[in-house]
């Protein structure tokens, strides 16, 4: 990486880190204005259509991500459904090896972790209304000892961020059917790998509200201007 990109991304980190409650600032007043966007739904399973007071009103229903049962770097058993209960997720996916895109992805990860670290409403200091997850697509080799290390070479807070491990094809059946990534066919055998950069944004409803290129900085800070948007959603579901 050049000198210019390594300093462009050093102050994009910076500004993400220090001005971001700045951005809770003007999204608070910009939703008393009714002026605020909320972040779109994917994934429509149906849409129901009926007469109400003379009047065609549709109903739409998106897809719900189902549970995903796995072993974070702790070696704790946790679930995104059940653990993770009435969490906003930031998911990606990476493999402890890569030597591409995944040391760059994690560090953008790490990045959103230091933007919502701090919460003084918190006991303990930390903004619990957003999760970050790193899930391993070579489940084989990435056991939690390993993912505790790597979680540790980017400062990681365990709590605030995990590094999960757990059955092959279950993770990749998540990655495909569950969170529609654009990957490819395949069935989690021995022959097939993913291989993303994509980050994905799943609100405390389990829906999904975005994908981001977890490569590009300008991506990586509307995701965090995206999970802004999902804990004022909490406040205001009318705004939805």
């Amino acid at each position: 990486m050049s000198k210019q990109k390594s300093s462009n991304r050093f102050i994009w980190g910076l500004a993400v880190a220090f001005l971001l409650p700045l951005s809770f600032y003007f999204i608070a007043k910009s939703l008393s204005k009714d002026k605020i966007h909320m972040p779109g739904h994917y994934g429509v399973e149906h849409v129901d259509s009926a007469m109400v007071d003379g009047k065609m009103q549709t109903d739409t229903g998106y897809h719900k991500t189902a549970d995903l049962a796995l072993t974070n770097q702790l070696g704790d058993k946790v679930t995104l459904n059940g653990t993770l209960a009435g969490r906003i997720l930031v998911v990606d996916f990476f493999f402890v090896n890569c030597t591409s895109i995944c040391p760059r992805l994690t560090g953008d990860m790490g990045l959103l972790q230091k933007a919502f670290r701090h919460n003084p409403k918190m006991e303990n200091g930390l903004d619990n209304s957003v999760q970050f997850v790193s899930i391993t697509v070579n489940p084989e080799r990435d056991s939690f000892p390993v993912l505790r290390k790597y979680a540790d070479l980017f400062n990681a807070n365990h709590d605030h961020w995990w590094f999960l491990t757990g059955d092959k094809k279950t993770i990749y059946n998540f990655a495909r059917h569950e969170l529609k990534l654009s990957v490819g066919d395949g069935d989690g055998g021995a022959d097939d790998f993913i291989h993303s950069k994509q980050m994905v944004l799943i609100d405390a409803n389990r829906n999904i509200r975005g994908y981001y290129d977890g490569l590009d900085t300008m991506q990586v800070r509307k995701c965090a201007d995206d999970i802004v948007l999902l804990t004022m959603e909490k406040e205001h579901p009318r705004k939805r």
